[in-house]
């Protein structure tokens, strides 16, 4: 969503930011979202002149670090020439914050308060939330010229702590904000800024191997293929991406080993499982997998797909964090390949089942641009999986991706990423037309039944395209915008 000196796409969040600055009463905001998203750019880019506090919490840090690190940040912002106390507190150090708040002069527009990795300043016997809690009820809920900005990227206790609050923070939060990855449209937009040129069909290898994460993407340079750019930031000792992995999560969940079986178990079938195969996988506790799995759906890096029919044992996790399916696959047993690692392991087998996973995820990602080019924008639809284990009569049958619409029509979707023109053989169009009929007898469904074909390149339009192909979205549709 950035670069160095502007903001790439992000109208909803900025329109959304002016509103609450102009409101005629105070306004307290929690932004949340996956890790390396763009909310710290987002907020102090687009706020940068209404920001009159800005604090962030120390990953790991004690009470009397934040407390020290608070209280530095207050001193230069009050330009406090007397001796005071460090406060020992955070009911002290916001009592500082208050004085100072209440000095500051009214004006048009809202002065921000940004406080910014807030899920670190929460440390054991801290007794930050009531803190927090006494501030805002208080005395800052009464200043209608005070935007009050709660940041982190461990969304689970953003959503805990603030916007599902029980105690003092009960319905206190006014606003909430969830930051999303660029889709595939705002990634184009990033990458040009950028001043590099890719073609649509690079941008998508891109993408497949660490998604629309802003942090990630401003490795990009010129003068290089996407193929040279994977292999330099992904496998280079020096690589950005080499090592992110590493820190990624435990930068964000204690007893992140929990959190990591789970990833690392979704990542060797990536199609998804359900809950059970997770458990027997992982031999957590219940409790365990419970928090573990709501924390990982909340921070995006995995998905929770609801069947199409509503039977809870066969609805499935997925990972969908591309950078985590990516690090797994190739880089972390690649960690040593030197340069041109990426362009031998592109050739190979397992290249393209990964590929395959990767661009079905993407068009999950972006099924508001199916829709619209299916030209169902406006019609209700889920999006769902199906998985079939067969029966006597019925052998066993998995789609990948279903949209179920209201308007009594069922896309049955095939993504198929190509490196040039797909050709329906007579064997697929054969596998394509037991899929269809396996579902429909399966299911006693009596909508209409269509095969919609997600490509990279248009396929050929030989005859067996003809005959089991009813709809096809090739990759330009995948870069309009929302």
């Amino acid at each position: 969503m950035e670069t160095k000196t502007k903001l790439i796409g992000r109208e909803h969040e900025t329109e959304k930011l002016n509103s609450m600055l102009s409101s005629g009463t105070a306004e307290f905001l929690a932004v949340y979202g996956r890790r390396r998203v763009g909310k710290t750019f987002l907020i102090r880019q687009h706020l940068k002149n209404n920001i009159v506090f800005d604090f962030t919490g120390t990953r790991d840090g004690s009470k009397e670090e934040q407390l020290k690190n608070f209280f530095d940040e207050y001193l230069k912002k009050t330009n406090t020439k007397k001796r005071i106390a460090t406060p020992s507190t955070w009911q002290d150090a916001f009592n500082y914050l208050v004085q100072y708040l209440k000095a500051l002069p009214k004006r048009k527009l809202k002065h921000v308060v940004f406080i910014d990795e807030m899920p670190w300043l929460d440390g054991s016997k801290s007794n930050f939330i009531s803190a927090l809690e006494y501030f805002w009820n208080q005395h800052v809920s009464a200043m209608d010229n005070i935007l009050l900005i709660a940041c982190g990227s461990a969304s689970s206790w953003i959503k805990k702590k603030l916007i599902n609050a029980r105690g003092g923070l009960y319905n206190r939060i006014t606003q909430r904000m969830k930051l999303l990855p660029f889709n595939l449209q705002e990634t184009a937009l990033f990458i040009n800024t950028l001043g590099v040129k890719l073609t649509q069909f690079q941008i998508i290898e891109i993408y497949m191997a660490m998604g629309g994460i802003p942090f990630y993407l401003k490795e990009i340079t010129k003068g290089k293929s996407a193929t040279q750019l994977i292999d330099a930031i992904c496998f280079s000792p020096k690589g950005l991406l080499n090592e992110e992995y590493s820190q990624l999560y435990h930068s964000l969940f204690k007893n992140a080993d929990q959190h990591i079986k789970i990833i690392e178990a979704l990542a060797i079938k990536p199609q998804g499982m359900p809950r059970a195969d997770i458990a027997r996988k992982t031999k957590l506790s219940e409790a365990s997998l419970s928090r573990s799995l709501e924390e990982l759906v909340e921070c995006d890096f995995i998905s929770f797909y609801e069947p199409l029919i509503n039977k809870k044992k066969t609805a499935i996790y997925k990972l969908t964090d591309l950078y985590s399916l990516f690090y797994l696959k190739f880089i972390k047993t690649n960690k040593g390949g030197g340069k041109g690692t990426w362009q031998q392991l592109s050739n190979k087998s397992t290249f393209t089942a990964w590929s395959g996973y990767a661009f079905e995820n993407i068009c999950m990602m972006h099924i508001s641009q199916i829709k619209k080019a299916l030209g169902i924008a406006g019609v209700y639809s889920t999006t769902s999986s199906w998985l079939f284990k067969g029966n006597e009569t019925l052998p066993g049958c998995q789609i990948d991706m279903i949209i179920d619409r209201a308007d009594q029509t069922i896309n049955l979707c095939e993504a198929k990423f190509t490196k040039e023109n797909f050709a329906i053989t007579k064997n697929y169009a054969a596998q394509l037309r037991l899929k269809k009929t396996i579902f429909k007898q399966a299911t006693q469904i009596k909508k209409v039944t269509f095969n919609t074909l997600l490509t990279t390149y248009p396929a050929l339009r030989n005859e067996y395209y003809l005959e089991e192909i009813d709809n096809e979205i090739t990759m330009d549709k995948l870069f309009e915008p929302n």
